[in-house]
Order: C-alpha cells, then sequence, then structure tokens
C-alpha cells in the first residue's frame, strides 16, 4: 500500500517547525511589551528575549514528552493521580525557573508573579492540552491503522482459501477426464496429458499473483472446455464464443472458471439434449460473461454435491473483490439455467 506523503517522517517534522515558528513569532508579530517601563533598556529587552526563548523551548520539550512519554505511560495505564501531580510539579519548576532568571539576570526589576501567570500558565496549559489532544489523535489513527491492516490481513487469507477451494473442483473434473479418455484407450490422451500440464502450471505459478491477465484466464477457460468436450464427445453439445481480449485488462485468477464447471456439472448426465452455451467479450473495460446450459430438476438429485464448491464461493469473492464493481444475475427459465455477470475491469 503507498504512503500517503503527508504521513512521511520528514514532512511531519516540517509542518511541526513550521508551526512552532509560527506560534512563537505572534508575540514579536503582535509587538508585545514585556514590561511596564515606557523607555526598557536594550539589555532588559535582550535579556527578555533570552527568557522567552528558553520557555519556548521548554514548552516544545514539555509538548513531546507529555505526548509520547507521559501519557502514554501514565494516562493508558490508568495512572491519572501520579500524572497529576507531574504536571502541577513542572508548574512548581517553571515558576522556580522564572524566579531564578530575574534574581540572576533581572535583579533590578521585581518578580511578579501576576506576570509569570500570564506569560507561563496559561501557555503552559495551551501547551499542555494541545499535546493531550494531538496524542489522543494520534493515537486513534495508529489504532485504525492497525485495525484496517488487520481486516486487510483476514481479507488476504480468506480469499487465498476461497481461491484454493477452486482447484479441488477443477482436479476431480479433469482428472476424471484422464481417466475417462485412459479406459477408451483414446489417441486424445497424450495431448489431453500436454494439455492438463499447461494447465497445471497455470495454477501452480501464474496464479500466485494478486491478478493475471485477462488474456490468460479466457485460454486457461478454453483449455479446460476443451477437454471437458473430448470427455462427453457427442454426449453434450457446447456452443463456444470466447472474444478475443486485450492483453492489458487483468482480473482476480480462478475467478470465471467457476460458472464454467457449473455448467459441465448440472448441465450434462441424464439430461435430454444437454446443451452449453459460453460467451465472453470485453467492451470499454466491461467484461460480459454468459453460461447457460440446460437442465433437469429430477437429474439434480443424483448430482454428486462434493464434486465442486459451486456459485456460494464465486459470489464471496466477487463481493470481496469487486464490490460495487461487478453485476451477477442468475435463473432459471423454460429449462434454461442462465448465468450472466458484467465485471468491470478497471
Amino acid at each position: 500500500m503507498k504512503t500517503a506523503w503527508y504521513t512521511k517522517k520528514w514532512v511531519i517534522i516540517v509542518i511541526h517547525a513550521l508551526l512552532w515558528l509560527f506560534l512563537f513569532s505572534l508575540p514579536y508579530l503582535l509587538k508585545p511589551s514585556y514590561n511596564n517601563n515606557p523607555h526598557p533598556e536594550p539589555h532588559h529587552n535582550i535579556v527578555f528575549d533570552i527568557l522567552y526563548l528558553l520557555n519556548c523551548t521548554s514548552w516544545i520539550v514539555l509538548f513531546y514528552v507529555n505526548a509520547h512519554v507521559l501519557i502514554p505511560k501514565l494516562i493508558f495505564n490508568k495512572k491519572y493521580w501520579f500524572y497529576f501531580l507531574l504536571k502541577f510539579g513542572i508548574i512548581g519548576a517553571l515558576f522556580f525557573f522564572n524566579w531564578l532568571f530575574f534574581r540572576i539576570f533581572l535583579n533590578q526589576l521585581p518578580f511578579s508573579f501576576i506576570v509569570f501567570l500570564v506569560f507561563n500558565i496559561f501557555p503552559y496549559i495551551f501547551i499542555m492540552t494541545a499535546s493531550t489532544a494531538y496524542q489522543m489523535f494520534r493515537n486513534n489513527l495508529q489504532t485504525e491503522k492497525r485495525t484496517k491492516e488487520k481486516e486487510t490481513e483476514n481479507l488476504k487469507t480468506e480469499l487465498l482459501f476461497l481461491r484454493s477451494q477452486v482447484s479441488p473442483h477443477f482436479m476431480f473434473n479433469v482428472l476424471n477426464n484422464m481417466v475417462s479418455l485412459a479406459r477408451k484407450k483414446s489417441d486424445l490422451l497424450e495431448p489431453s496429458l500436454i494439455k492438463l500440464s499447461s494447465l497445471m502450471r497455470y495454477m501452480l505459478y501464474e496464479t500466485d499473483e494478486r491478478k493475471v491477465s485477462l488474456e490468460k484466464e479466457v485460454d486457461y477457460l478454453q483449455s479446460y472446455i476443451d477437454l471437458q468436450q473430448q470427455r462427453f464427445g457427442k454426449n453434450i453439445k457446447v456452443q463456444v464464443c470466447l472474444h478475443q481480449v486485450d492483453g492489458n485488462y487483468t482480473i482476480e485468477p480462478m475467478l470465471l472458471i467457476p460458472f464454467v464447471e457449473n455448467a459441465f456439472k448440472h448441465g450434462t448426465g441424464v439430461i435430454a439434449d444437454a446443451q452449453i452455451l459460453i460467451e465472453l467479450s470485453v467492451t470499454n473495460g466491461m467484461l460480459q460473461l454468459m453460461v447457460q446450459n440446460k437442465y433437469d430438476d429430477a437429474a439434480q438429485e443424483t448430482k454428486d454435491d462434493t464434486s465442486g464448491i459451486g456459485l456460494n464461493n464465486v459470489k464471496r469473492r466477487l463481493n470481496l473483490l469487486y464490490p460495487n464493481h461487478h453485476t451477477l444475475l442468475i435463473r432459471k427459465s423454460g429449462g434454461w439455467y442462465m448465468v450472466s455477470l458484467q465485471l468491470n475491469l478497471h
């Protein structure tokens, strides 16, 4: 997953630095007066600037210490009393530092507790409040990120499981084809085995990727259909129209095969005049797959329920992988079982 530019470490550091610079430049931009003397000595101005700079530095340190140390160690561990006692201790330390600074460098001027409150306590409360809000917001973002990462990992695990379920169904069908050809001592056994080998290579190596070329997926469909046609021969009429597709389109692997498998599973056997119609095309990035097969409700009771995973698998995968980007219609009418899938490949 690509990292957003505003979450990069150097961007965060620059943003923080600019915010601190702007915040602590406000007193100079607003031209405040640090004492009541209308003609302050230049020495006093420099000393006040140094004091202000030291206080600003302490506020910055307190901001990050509070956010990254005190809140995680104390607040998150419910040590509230110790946290607030430490906060009052920090106020006392600030008071002592400012009083000592006045005694050493500004001994001609009286130290005012009111001035200390205005220029230290209120900024301190603001800084600590902002620090707490910053850490809480940061913690919520991290929690949300971890939750999303966990959901993503769970989704990947579920998709891998769903994808792996397709392979046994495919293997059962194709191995049955090989057994039938071997029993008949057919000359088609050798080319069928070669085709099976290429299909297995696709399943084992190509489908490890998150997405595969649509062209390869269509070739896989065609090879599977060829093997099934060799198995059933003249016992079933199969009409296939797989239009040439753009090699730039990609699709989740093993996504379309369950519809074709389902047609061969339920459209063969004791069904009179068995027929299967398969058509696939892509127009402007919209994939259209139509699969139809004749069916007989009475004959369905003899089907092996363990021979395949069925359409529930592919429905789940479509909902996970292409939410709001697909339309799946399944209906029965006039002795035909019809599946129509529209899939946005963009």
